[in-house]
């Protein structure tokens, strides 16, 4: 099957992103999309309309992906140490993952749904995915306990109060703290500090995700093989009580990106390497 152009437009541009050291630049071809506006977003389902729309949302979206994976599009293959979501269970956790398909968070919240009971898991995104996405991916962006950040600081801290709230009362929040999406790449990239401030603030802990693939024998339509998914969940990480939130920050974001690369090399067999001379968390 031929290769689509569109998909390997994408790679170039990623080894070209690679080189330059720009590991936090979007490489994909997103609809165009606008600020948030100040109380579009009920980050915490406040509102009845919310609560509502949030639960038929939830509801198609397990019967869209669980049809993915029926049909083989998306590929679970293995779920390591899940005993380390186990030790965090009861309390609010800062999840991070690397991020490199639009299947990857909906492959977390399948491997958590049998320990999540009632809950579900929340997601923080990119803002242009919530006002700019159209059809049904844009109605999950906005409706499946989702949190966009806003690019309008006079926004931020109403994201940043509902992160916190979230967190005292024991729900688990995803984040993607190399910011960006990048096709089917499988090294984990540089950090932003963000997601690890969300913990320290709340002296929540961290419990790092790193997915890992492999080519399957099934071609999807962009003419590349599916990957199968192995999701491996690591020990958690905890804010230390006499530290500030920025060093406590740093130090989690350091601590998660050692974790990364161990798993990495270990399920690849190869040194992390980047083709650019910056490999360094920004």
């Amino acid at each position: 099957m031929e290769k689509s152009p569109e998909r390997l437009e994408i790679l170039k541009k990623i080894d070209e992103y690679e080189r330059a050291g720009k590991f936090d630049v979007d490489v994909e071809n997103d609809p165009p999309s606008r600020p948030l506006k100040k109380g579009e977003v009920d980050y915490t389902k406040k509102k009845a309309v919310s609560k509502v729309k949030t639960f038929f949302a939830n509801k198609i979206a397990v019967s869209h992906f669980d049809g993915c994976i029926d049909r083989g599009e998306l590929v679970i293959k293995e779920i390591k140490g899940i005993e380390n979501y186990l030790a965090v269970k009861d309390e609010g956790v800062i999840l991070t993952c690397n991020h490199f398909n639009p299947f990857d968070n909906y492959a977390v919240n399948k491997a958590l749904m049998p320990y999540l009971g009632k809950k579900w898991l929340w997601k923080i995104i990119r803002e242009g995915n919530y006002t700019g996405f159209p059809g049904l991916y844009g109605f999950f962006f906005r409706n499946c306990n989702t949190l966009p950040i806003p690019s309008d600081i006079h926004l931020m801290k109403e994201m940043t109060d509902a992160v916190g709230e979230l967190l005292a009362r024991g729900e688990k929040i995803l984040i993607y703290p190399e910011q960006a999406m990048w096709w089917n790449y499988r090294k984990p990239r540089p950090m932003k500090s963000g997601a690890f401030y969300f913990a320290a603030k709340a002296m929540a802990p961290v419990l790092p995700i790193f997915i890992t693939m492999e080519d399957t024998d099934a071609v999807a339509p962009d003419g590349f093989p599916i990957q199968a998914y192995t999701l491996h969940f690591m020990p958690a990480l905890f804010p230390d009580a006499g530290k500030k939130p920025r060093e406590n920050a740093a130090d989690l974001m350091n601590a998660n990106a050692e974790l990364w690369k161990q798993c990495y090399e270990e399920a690849y067999g190869v040194r992390l390497e980047y083709l650019s001379a910056d490999g360094g968390n920004a």
